[in-house]
């Protein structure tokens, strides 16, 4: 997806600045958050991390699992071969990706949840992103991409210093406009034939939010 900008200046830090960014962003997420459904309160525990090359064989059979809940919204990587290349872009310095981790309800041991993805992040006078996120099956309504969501909009805005991000929605993908709805986007168009999925150009809504 190419799309051309006013006078930008792509985003470059060292993997030495980015790595310490990373650790910020764990250590000030990993927090239990309070969130309402049905009626009554529940803990919501959600941590978020970057992706590394331990995580492939959970990633992909997470993936592979959820296929049919993603089609025909978004398509995962579901092969090792995909999941590196998955990897290898985003870290590069226009990507971050960041995995919604939360405990497991027996053990406490760290489950998978889903994924928020940062591309073609620009900054200089632009200093925008677009925003792509996918949860994973068994995960569904409990409430982890509302909280996560919030979370990756503290480290955009505050961390990376970004001004806008943009999330380009399917119009009947109705559990991803409310949750981006939620968190404070507005919808800004609609934008026919937009993006090529699972090997069709789909129509797509246009929704963003800007830092305060």
């Amino acid at each position: 997806m190419q799309v051309e900008r006013p006078s930008q200046k792509p985003l470059t830090r060292n993997r030495r600045c980015r790595s310490e960014l990373n650790h910020r962003l764990v250590g000030a997420v990993t927090q239990a958050v309070m969130s309402k459904r049905a009626n009554s309160p529940s803990t919501v525990q959600v941590c978020l991390r970057p992706p590394v090359a331990a995580d492939g064989a959970r990633f992909v059979a997470l993936a592979q699992h959820s296929s049919t809940l993603h089609a025909p919204w978004t398509s995962a990587p579901s092969t090792p071969e995909a999941f590196a290349s998955y990897l290898a872009q985003m870290n590069l310095p226009t990507h971050r990706a960041m995995l919604v981790c939360t405990p497991d309800q027996h053990d406490g041991s760290e489950q998978i949840a889903g994924v928020f993805n940062l591309s073609q992040i620009v900054m200089g006078d632009f200093c925008s992103a677009y925003l792509g996120y996918y949860i994973f099956a068994g995960f569904e309504r409990r409430g982890l991409m509302g909280v996560g969501l919030r979370h990756l909009l503290r480290y955009a805005f505050g961390t990376l210093k970004l001004h806008r991000l943009e999330a380009n929605i399917q119009p009947g993908n109705e559990a991803s406009i409310a949750l981006v709805r939620s968190c404070g986007f507005q919808q800004e168009g609609f934008s026919p034939r937009y993006l090529k999925i699972n090997g069709r150009w789909r129509d797509h809504e246009r929704w963003a939010i800007v830092a305060d």
